[in-house]
């Protein structure tokens, strides 16, 4: 692990068991990101690509192997050591953007914030309005999710992952609810924050949004098959 490592996977393993069923879903996986790197996870359906996204974002435990973000064990952590981690480290954007319908986008925005009680109520706003005017929405704040097409729930997510500045954003399949175009724009929104200094991974299944990135990781088999 050199020192511009942010994440390093060592022979990560992961059993999902049922009964006496086990399925291995990742079979010993090495994998390094650097700092700044902008990364796309690649494979067919079952590969193993959103476990990886669930192990580095502490979502998920390995049965075997070890998972280093940050220079810190994540995965010998405790529940409430990886949720405050999680808060603090990581943003992560979903592909169906899990925003909670009743609330504004403001307030979807700052939720991070509050859970993380980071400064006044007053200054959470504050930023939570900033991020939502980086993300093209400085328009829409008191919007209910309902109201606001699917590009800009997905804004509103990116805002969210914002929320309390993390130097790594994890996107599972961000753009894949998401028309051509839109997920064009959302896609330029991912390198601007990555050039701005963020490290961006993101699974996708659209190729050519794969090959924007700086590399292209491919999972076949719960195993790095390239990248």
């Amino acid at each position: 692990m050199t020192a511009n490592t942010l994440i390093e996977l060592a022979g990560v393993e992961k059993i999902y068991r049922s009964g006496k069923l086990a399925y291995a879903a990742l079979r010993g996986v090495d994998l390094s990101i650097a700092t700044g790197e902008m990364v796309a996870i690649v494979g067919p359906s079952g590969s193993g690509k959103s476990t990886i996204i669930n192990m580095i974002t502490g979502i998920d435990r390995p049965t075997a192997g070890a998972v280093i973000v940050g220079g810190e064990r994540i995965d010998q952590l405790s529940e409430e050591q990886l949720a405050s981690w999680r808060g603090e480290n990581v943003g992560i954007v979903f592909q169906f953007f899990q925003l909670l319908p009743t609330l504004t986008a403001l307030e979807n925005a700052v939720l991070p914030l509050d859970f993380s009680h980071r400064g006044s109520k007053r200054e959470r706003f504050e930023r939570a309005e900033r991020n939502l005017e980086l993300v093209g929405l400085g328009d829409k704040f008191e919007h209910l999710p309902s109201e606001l097409s699917g590009g800009e729930q997905q804004r509103v997510a990116i805002a969210r992952a914002l929320a309390c500045d993390p130097q790594l954003i994890v996107g599972d399949e961000p753009t894949g609810n998401l028309d051509t175009h839109t997920a064009a724009e959302m896609f330029e929104l991912l390198e601007r924050l990555n050039a701005e200094g963020k490290t961006v991974l993101y699974v996708t299944h659209d190729l050519a949004l794969a090959q924007r990135a700086h590399r292209t990781v491919t999972i076949q088999d719960g195993l790095v098959a390239g990248g």
